[in-house]
């Protein structure tokens, strides 16, 4: 950290404080004697989702929840166990860069629910895949 009066490079914290958004650090540069506060934030980077017609969003946590939660309405699947999916998958986005195909949470999504249960597996699986009829539920109910 450099002194903002005399470009020392040797400071040392007197006084830190940790709130949820920053860490403020109150410094004392060792060669002028002068002090000054600096101030961290985590930079949080957006993942932008890339949908079918080519659209651009926002990620949104509780927006994958949310249909997570609608393919597990009424089976026995606690809310942690939703909510562990959803971390992880968000985990897996952020590790894969800025931008993600909405394909790739999909396909993320129903690889989690398959594990976790074989009916919301299907449910999801209906509407993510857009089944037309009969045949589509029966080639997806193979698959588990």
């Amino acid at each position: 950290m450099l002194c903002p009066y005399c470009s020392n490079e040797e400071t040392k914290v007197t006084d830190k404080r940790d709130s949820k958004n920053e860490t403020r650090r109150r410094r004392e540069c060792l060669k002028c004697g002068k002090r000054f506060t600096t101030y961290e934030k985590v930079e949080v980077l957006e993942i932008f989702v890339i949908k079918k017609d080519g659209r651009r969003e926002i990620f949104s946590r509780e927006k994958l929840k949310t249909g997570i939660l609608k393919a597990c309405e009424k089976r026995q699947v606690s809310i942690e166990s939703i909510d562990m999916i959803v971390s992880k998958i968000e985990e897996r986005l952020k590790q894969h860069g800025i931008e993600v195909k909405s394909a790739m949470i999909g396909e993320l999504v129903m690889r989690a629910l398959k594990k976790l249960d074989k009916v919301a597996y299907i449910r999801f699986a209906s509407v993510y895949r857009d089944f037309k009829d009969i045949k589509d539920f029966k080639e997806a109910v193979k698959e588990v």
